[in-house]
């Protein structure tokens, strides 16, 4: 953006989400200030500047948060939005390299590029660019995409770097021959915190719910919205907790029994769960 007139001696512009100064006259007339002076702190248009920022940085969170969902719902996305929103720094990088899927489900490429026309440019895993106009295009979590080990390594040879976790993003694939009447799993349980205020705390840090005792993350799979849940004990209660079994609902409230959990709703419950394990105290020379 254009520098702005702040009193008769300073322009200020926002440089990289910052308020920056330069001087209109004297010596240093025309050159960016190392720092902004004094009399520019409590101006007008500084102020206006710095409010402007904080939006662009809630703006910019609210972009990645809006794709990550889309990603963690594998959820069609018209191809025309993609092109409107494109021009926007903020949602261009929040887009940017994300692995998308058009009409044919075996051909995933890296979002590079969106024109006006409503055509996605893609990097395609023989390194070709190639022109895609499908009315919707995915952004699929990356338990669904094939050959993910690959795709990983065809990414880092790119030098993709996203914004939304998706290529390496962990992920677990639920076991075969589960028991029919399974309805827990205790993997990631019996991790130690100091306090229950400590592990929810951890919890929301992390982006999950806490509700009531326990820390719960929502997950759209094939359609069916699923909510994963890991006990963390009594609310208030001031003394050590330890985390608890690992669990499915759905909306109307019925546990699930695993052998009914879609591959993203396990996937996403486990790396909830795995994160706040990850979390608990472990005693010197100890690992438990």
């Amino acid at each position: 953006m254009g520098w702005l007139a702040a009193g008769d001696q300073y322009e200020v512009a926002l440089i990289e989400g910052r308020v920056a100064a330069r001087a209109t006259s004297g010596r240093a007339a025309g050159r960016q200030l190392k720092s902004l002076p004094k009399a520019l702190r409590d101006h007008p248009e500084v102020d206006r500047l710095r409010r402007f920022a904080e939006w662009l940085d809630r703006h910019a969170a609210a972009c990645v948060a809006q794709a990550d969902l889309w990603m963690v719902s594998s959820l069609p996305v018209p191809t025309g939005l993609l092109a409107r929103v494109w021009p926007d720094e903020a949602w261009q990088s929040a887009l940017r390299d994300l692995a998308v899927v058009g009409d044919d489900p075996s051909e995933v490429g890296f979002l590079r590029d969106a024109t006006e026309a409503g055509e996605l440019r893609v990097v395609n895993l023989d390194g070709e660019t190639v022109r895609l106009s499908p009315r919707t295009v995915t952004l699929p979590h990356p338990v669904l995409l094939p050959d993910l080990d690959d795709l990983r390594e065809f990414a880092a040879e790119l030098g993709v770097v996203q914004k939304v976790e998706q290529i390496h993003r962990a992920t677990w694939r639920k076991p075969a021959g589960l028991a029919d009447n399974a309805t827990t799993v205790t993997e990631f349980s019996g991790g130690t915190y100091a306090s229950r205020f400590v592990l929810a705390a951890r919890a929301t840090a992390l982006g999950y719910r806490v509700t009531g005792g326990y820390a719960t993350c929502r997950v759209r799979d094939a359609g069916a919205i699923v909510e994963a849940s890991v006990w963390i004990g009594e609310p208030y209660w001031d003394d050590e907790v330890t985390t608890g079994h690992l669990s499915w609902q759905d909306l109307d409230g019925r546990t699930l029994p695993l052998h009914e959990v879609g591959p993203v709703a396990w996937s996403e419950g486990m790396r909830m769960a795995a994160a706040l394990h990850a979390g608990r105290q472990v005693e010197e020379g100890k690992d438990t």
